[in-house]
């Protein structure tokens, strides 16, 4: 008996392998889809395009960090994100054109379109949401959430913008404590009333010393008519 068994050419396979394998090589060494040097990784058009001696840098999107030279341990997600960083680093930018102007700025984190956009030397600012931050420039230490911040402000925090007409905070109401009233002025800027105090020296307790005053007892009365210094029940002067 003859048997017959079917045969599978694997050359037509092979010859694929062969080839896909330049395609996969040659994609490999595009800029835009493989590790860079010094630890970096970038994945996009131009992303990383300047840097030079920078490290520890993620690059997510078209032109992001393109001008980056030696700024390091910088993340940035989205189109254009950090894109004029030069030597800034430890920042954080998650949307398109988050941090996009961003020069030697510090430990920033813009999270949102557009997010902390115009800062370019500012430092430690946290910007959350759309346009969040947008108007800083160099300012520091500032906290944005839901409002475009204003240029140079420094040390502040803005939440919300006109569009809020309400405020609610959990954990206040039925909260007890002892300190100073919160005043609020008509630009919405919380605060407690202005002191004296920083005009004074050596502040302290009267103690003992107010207890003739707490001993006092005033009264206050009119006179009946028809007495008094006029006669008539009205004081008159030199009377």
């Amino acid at each position: 008996m003859i048997t017959s068994h079917s045969t599978v050419s694997l050359f037509p396979f092979r010859r694929g392998l062969l080839a896909i394998s330049p395609i996969l090589i040659a994609l490999m060494a595009l800029p835009s889809l493989r590790a860079s040097s010094n630890t970096n990784t970038d994945f996009g058009l131009d992303a990383m395009a300047g840097n030079t001696q920078g490290f520890y840098n993620t690059a997510i999107g078209l032109g992001a960090l393109n001008r980056n030279t030696t700024g390091s341990r910088n993340t940035g997600v989205g189109a254009d994100v950090l894109r004029f960083n030069t030597t800034g680093s430890y920042n954080s930018a998650n949307g398109s054109g988050a941090l996009s102007l961003n020069i030697t700025g510090n430990y920033n984190t813009g999270d949102g379109e557009a997010a902390l956009h115009s800062n370019t030397t500012g430092s430690n600012n946290i910007a959350l949401g759309y346009l969040a931050g947008e108007l800083l420039t160099t300012g520091d230490f500032n906290i944005d959430i839901g409002n475009r911040g204003i240029a140079a402000q420094g040390h502040t925090i803005r939440i919300g913008d006109d569009n809020q007409t309400r405020t609610f905070i959990s954990g206040i109401n039925g909260a007890a404590l002892t300190g100073l009233p919160v005043l609020i002025n008509n630009l919405g800027q919380l605060g407690v009333a202005a002191s004296s105090a920083r005009f004074k020296d050596e502040i302290k307790p009267m103690d003992k010393a107010s207890e003739a005053i707490l001993a006092l007892k005033p009264v206050t009365f009119h006179y009946r008519k028809g007495i008094g210094p006029g006669g008539d029940g009205t004081v008159r002067p030199g009377g």
